[in-house]
């Protein structure tokens, strides 16, 4: 099963998303997809990997080549991605990026490969700014794969403020009992 969890900045969007893939069977793999830059950066990551191991989840840090990655997850994997927003701009920017096309390629890899996959994805172009250039080339990728990811999703939710309003299927049994 795929749910796709899209939302904007600070919107509880992870959150949901972890809740959501915790009461998933293990193994619960976490997909982290920010690139750390910095001492900073890198002991905010120590400190979410910690955080997750705790909630029962294994981290795999993929910054790009996701599709390759798929081939070292279990079949039978329970999988949380951690942003599709990092993911593409990794894949389009990065020197070791597979270019345009690549983020939704490893996370459709990633859906054929495991058995429930939660996407986080951000939402985007309803800051009713004018985008230019390459910033406007990063945005329209991510908003048509949020578009192919929702169509092939079983489920997809948004979240506004932390609430969930599901847009396509809905929530669990087990979901709608233990909220996150």
């Amino acid at each position: 099963m795929m749910t796709l969890v899209i939302g904007g900045a600070a919107s509880g969007k992870s959150e949901f998303a972890e809740a959501l893939a915790r009461q998933f069977a293990s193994p619960r793999v976490y997909i982290a997809t920010m690139q750390p830059f910095g001492e900073e950066a890198l002991a905010r990551i120590r400190k979410h990997r910690d955080r997750r191991a705790r909630m029962g989840f294994t981290t795999l840090e993929c910054y790009t080549g996701l599709a390759t990655a798929c081939d070292a997850l279990p079949g039978n994997a329970s999988v949380l991605l951690e942003c599709l927003g990092n993911l593409v701009a990794n894949e389009r920017y990065s020197p070791d990026g597979g270019g345009e096309g690549a983020a939704l390629a490893g996370v459709l890899c990633l859906a054929d490969r495991c058995r429930d996959l939660v996407v986080v994805t951000n939402e985007v172009f309803s800051g009713g700014s004018d985008y230019e250039g390459d910033t406007l080339g990063y945005l329209r990728e991510l908003a048509n794969a949020n578009r192919a990811l929702a169509a092939r999703a079983d489920r997809v939710v948004e979240l506004t403020v932390g609430l969930p309003n599901w847009l396509k299927g809905g929530p669990t049994q087990s979901e709608e009992e233990n909220p996150h």
